[in-house]
């Protein structure tokens, strides 16, 4: 996200009065979609942004922890000594099932917070068996350990990329690799079983295509290396 364009688009969000839709919160997400983070330095200037115009921030850290690994800070600095007031922190794509954490930095918001949750019926009755979850994942660093294991298995999966001419869409800043693949290659590993989402759909038929490739905790080096050893063939 452009400092300059939240600019500009916080600008225009609020010129068509009752007939437009009113701002809310800015939402950055860290890690984004494409893999990349947001340095401390970027997330300052985007919070700057959202204070100049009295909006309050708001973090979607599905991939909390692979940026914070990349980023080698605290939870503090890339979060509320950055200006984030409301934190989603992600357990499901670390290693959990189906639990998330809202973190809200400001106590006195928390109240209607709570509220909210009731009036949307998301009070589970056994929320202990979530939260256990949880608990486990905090301890001991278990959760930057599996961060820090996601990442360079990324990054051994980039490297191996680099080294047989396939370039990236973006920069790998947490766990997923976005491959530009020529055509040929694509085929030859669909051909040999491999699985990953296309992710853009160049209507030039000789176009490379990207493909993301996610690692986790769990990705074996093995699979990393038959997937490369088919670009060999």
């Amino acid at each position: 996200m452009d400092p300059e364009a939240l600019a500009r688009a916080i600008a225009a969000a609020g010129s068509r009065g009752v007939h437009g839709v009113q701002r809310g919160p800015v939402s950055i997400t860290q890690a984004t979609e494409l893999g990349t983070v947001h340095d401390l330095p970027a997330l300052h200037a985007l919070t700057t942004v959202a204070r100049a115009h009295g909006l309050p921030v708001h973090m979607d850290g599905a991939r909390f922890a692979n940026a914070l690994v990349r980023l080698g800070c605290t939870p503090a600095e890339m979060t509320w000594k950055a200006g984030v007031d409301v934190l989603s922190f992600g357990g499901t794509k670390n290693g959990l099932m189906a639990v998330e954490a809202v973190v809200m930095f400001d106590p006195a918001t928390a109240w209607a917070f709570e509220l909210r949750r009731k009036r949307a019926a998301h009070l589970f009755s056994k929320h202990r068996f979530l939260a256990a979850q949880m608990t486990a994942y905090l301890d001991s660093g278990l959760w930057l350990d599996l961060a820090a294991r996601a990442n360079a298995q990324a990054d051994r999966l980039a490297a191996g990329l680099a080294a047989r001419g396939i370039g990236l869409a973006a920069p790998v800043g947490a766990n997923m690799v976005f491959a530009r693949l020529p055509r040929d290659t694509d085929a030859r590993l669909r051909a040999a079983g491999a699985q990953y989402i296309q992710w853009d759909s160049p209507t030039d038929a000789t176009a490379p295509v990207t493909a993301r490739l996610v690692c986790d905790w769990s990705t074996p080096d093995a699979a990393i290396d038959a997937f490369l050893g088919t670009l060999n063939d």
